[in-house]
């Protein structure tokens, strides 16, 4: 009689974390750049085209890795974490907590890493910590400002609401909950591996390297 292997858990799609408004304002600045080298490579005379030529070499792989590119994938198994530089692996096993301070980070084997894709805005803080705060009152039936006179504990979607938190917080909210979810598993455990990009480097310190040359020649 054949033995029954265990059902295998389901594996699910990593969820992905990034800023919006830094991949505009990537987009946008690409194609800043597009226009103003592109229209000195093709129309400059002299020099002009190579100088042209040399900044965007540098500027790209720099606006892409400080906008397009930070991410932060998250799955039942481990945390990738892709900021300008540097791709951090963290299975649940070896984080240690997620906070959000002034920026978010996780903690893992004594190193803190933060989150480039996760920005914290305090002024966004402080709207959602309002808007709980009107919140509580209305549930309470005291004063909330606007319409304070009308009738007191009355009920409806903003006294059953969520809690209101700012994107940062509801992010490192659900990636605490991945990491207490995961942190047994037999595939969350190993240790933190960094990789540096050197696809986003090399491009760049080869711009750095050709601007010193056309300085140097003139």
């Amino acid at each position: 009689m054949s033995s029954q292997q265990p059902p295998e858990e389901p594996a699910y799609e990593d969820r992905v974390y990034r800023s919006p408004m830094a991949v505009v304002t990537g987009v946008l600045l690409l194609a800043l750049i597009a226009w103003l080298c592109g229209d000195a490579i093709v129309r400059g005379s002299g020099n002009s085209p190579w100088f042209a030529a040399a900044i965007a070499l540098l500027a790209v792989p720099l606006i892409v890795a400080f906008t397009i590119r930070p991410a932060v994938f998250a799955n039942d198994d481990r945390l990738r974490v892709r900021n300008p530089f540097r791709v951090i692996e963290l299975p649940w096993g070896a984080v240690d907590a997620v906070r959000a301070g002034y920026s978010a980070e996780v903690l893992a084997g004594g190193s803190k890493y933060q989150l480039w894709s996760v920005p914290v805005s305090l002024r966004e803080r402080k709207k959602a910590s309002r808007q709980q705060t009107k919140q509580e009152l209305s549930r309470r039936g005291g004063p909330t400002g606007k319409g304070a006179q009308g009738s007191p504990g009355k009920s409806g979607p903003a006294a059953s609401a969520e809690p209101q938190r700012a994107q940062a917080d509801q992010v490192v909210n659900e990636l605490r909950e991945l990491a207490e979810r995961g942190a047994s598993r037999a595939g969350a455990q190993g240790s933190v591996h960094v990789r540096w990009s050197y696809e986003v480097l090399a491009p760049a310190a080869l711009g750095v390297v050709f601007l010193i040359v056309l300085l140097v020649i003139g």
